[in-house]
């Protein structure tokens, strides 16, 4: 279903597409598979996402950038690479990377 949803929005041929939880339902096979797919489209086409998921192991391998939010308000913007090394300043995010299994 995600591949088909993922097919239609890239037949107008975008600059940016949001991502709403593109992989919540898949197994891991799948899931890496439509990541990798993603991914070569993004390389391929320069195509931007903006990605929405509460999986930071698909935002690390995904994203540059990640705005972390709370009750709809941003809390924190840092570089992926500062969410790998855990170097999160405001308490929620720090939170989230706890609980996370990067």
């Amino acid at each position: 279903r995600q591949r088909v949803a993922i097919s239609r929005a890239l037949m107008t041929a975008p600059h940016l597409l949001l991502l709403d939880e593109p992989t919540s339902a898949l197994d891991v096979g799948v899931q890496a598979e439509i990541l990798n797919l993603l991914m070569s489209l993004k390389t391929e086409t320069g195509l931007t996402y903006i990605l929405v998921s509460h999986d930071l192991g698909v935002i690390a391998h995904m994203c540059d950038r990640v705005m972390v939010m709370k009750g709809g308000e941003k809390v924190e913007e840092l570089a992926t690479s500062s969410l790998r090394a855990r170097r999160a300043i405001n308490p929620y995010t720090k939170a989230l990377i706890a609980e996370s299994r990067l």
